[in-house]
């Protein structure tokens, strides 16, 4: 019998979870590639392709399959001067490599990663530094700006870089040098905003750019004044293109003190010292970090037991915590072995990003070929994020006789899948000219560019056992439907 005239009574279907460990886009370990200016070895497609598979990670006692390679651009040969056409073209080839290889890229752009020892307070880490000037940097960035946009397909998220050792944004020749005036002053902060603003302009809108420390994000929204206790994003601020939800947070010394190496400092500014605020500035992170992309590695394994795995340590209620969506697979290995004796690596492994298990589905056994179609999935998010890019969620119905295609929207923010439970509801139409006949049913998480939308590599699959279709990166529901 027909129900509201569309579609016949449904029938559940159950699905079993999974224990693998999926290569899906955009989240998971990293593998990390340097980049030299003066030395320009560009990327190797079939390099990347293996790093897809299980590779086991030097000096370290585990082996990490990785969807995400962080490239660190060394502009070591254009401290002065304007980036040579030869070094944009390159850069440009190699985002054509990794589209080829079936990975995305996390680019940082900096001028020095080297340091020396000298009579400074710090003693190891002394001026000069050699990063850019903001003249510099701007042109820099005006520069790299259409390759950026060209190529956003292929990026999944942007780290600030640009100032000081390793793009840190701390030891600095031109941007205020915490480490010896002991605080950043007013024109420090507007100089690392006005980098930060032109970068964010630089790059699509429908990408994020990471920040070392989620002051720099609080000073850029609420003014050099804000203290540490201003608002997060709200979830009706989040993923809408504005500045202020694109902002995200790298953590480069993560699990490594109590404030992760300055990481939750306030830096003061001309009229305020430089303190502690590490409360505030983890609460602004943590509750932040729920809409925006977060990545980072571990520096340093004397942090311990807190940075070992629970019950002794917190790193997984950490990583929960700051939702975190990918990390260094090589960096400290110390660090992330003791979770691998620990029992925690491939817990981790599982959980890093989204994690989307499918419960149960109820789709109707038949309907209308010029109706809809009313259907009910379940979906558990066990990772520590949600996705941080939009794609679609399509239903694909596939003619089981002339083998046709056709693939239907839902009505949902793949974004807004935070961890815990996702009920996808939805009554989609059917499109016009429908044949009659039986349809496979599907679920296809796509990636939104046209360039790799059809490509399984950089589909979402569901960690549940026996639906996962690698030939052209759909879910399979096992389930039919007849349309009449």
């Amino acid at each position: 019998m027909l129900l509201n005239g569309t579609t016949h009574a449904p029938a559940t279907v159950s699905y079993t979870e999974s224990t693998d460990d999926i290569v899906n886009p955009e989240r998971g370990f990293f593998q990390y590639a340097e980049i030299r200016a003066s030395n320009y070895v560009p990327l190797d497609k079939d390099v990347l392709i293996s790093y897809r598979s299980s590779q086991k990670i030097n000096g370290a006692i585990y082996s990490i399959s990785s969807s995400l390679v962080y490239v660190e651009y060394v502009l070591d040969s254009f401290v002065t001067s304007p980036i040579s056409s030869a070094f944009l073209s390159n850069f440009d080839q190699d985002c054509a490599t990794a589209r080829a290889a079936g990975v995305k890229l996390i680019p940082r752009f900096i001028y020095t990663n080297t340091t020396h020892s000298g009579s400074c307070p710090g003693l190891s880490i002394c001026p000069p530094y050699g990063d850019a000037t903001k003249a510099v940097i701007l042109n820099h960035i005006s520069q790299l700006k259409p390759y950026l946009q060209k190529n956003e397909d292929v990026i999944a998220c942007m780290q600030l870089g640009f100032i000081g050792i390793w793009g840190e944004n701390y030891f600095s020749d031109h941007f205020g040098d915490a480490s010896t005036q002991g605080k950043l002053l007013d024109n420090n902060w507007q100089d690392r905003i006005d980098i930060l603003k032109a970068l964010l302009a630089a790059l699509p809108a429908d990408r994020m750019i990471q920040v070392r420390i989620p002051q720099l994000k609080e000073r850029y929204v609420y003014g050099i004044s804000a203290n540490a206790i201003s608002p997060a994003l709200t979830e009706a601020e989040a993923f809408t293109g504005t500045d202020k939800s694109r902002i995200a947070f790298h953590n480069d010394c993560f699990l490594s003190s109590t404030n992760d190496e300055g990481t939750y400092t306030d830096y003061g500014n001309s009229g305020t010292p430089e303190k502690d605020a590490t409360t505030a500035l983890r609460n602004f992170e943590m509750a932040d970090s729920k809409y925006t992309a977060v990545g980072g590695e571990t520096c340093d394994n004397s942090y311990s037991p807190q940075n070992d795995c629970g019950p002794a340590g917190m790193a997984q209620q950490e990583f929960a915590n700051f939702h975190y969506s990918f990390l260094n697979a090589s960096y400290n290995v110390d660090v992330n072995d003791d979770w691998v004796t620990g029992g925690c690596m491939d817990e981790i492994k599982q959980k890093m990003g989204y994690r989307f298990v499918l419960r149960n589905a109820t789709i109707p056994v038949s309907a209308s070929k010029s109706g809809s179609i009313s259907l009910s999935l379940n979906v558990d998010n066990i990772g520590y994020a949600s996705p941080f890019n939009a794609r679609p969620v399509q239903l694909i119905l596939k003619n089981k006789s002339t083998g046709k295609v056709t693939a239907i929207s839902f009505n949902t923010d793949i974004r807004r899948w935070y961890t815990g439970s996702i009920k996808l509801e939805d009554k989609l139409s059917l499109p016009a000219g429908m044949d009659a006949g039986t349809y496979d049913v599907m679920l296809s998480m796509p990636d939104a560019a046209a360039s790799i939308t059809n490509r399984p590599e950089y589909s979402i699959r569901l960690a549940n056992n026996d639906l996962w279709d690698s030939t052209t990166g759909y879910n399979k529901l096992n389930a039919a439907i007849e349309l009449k």
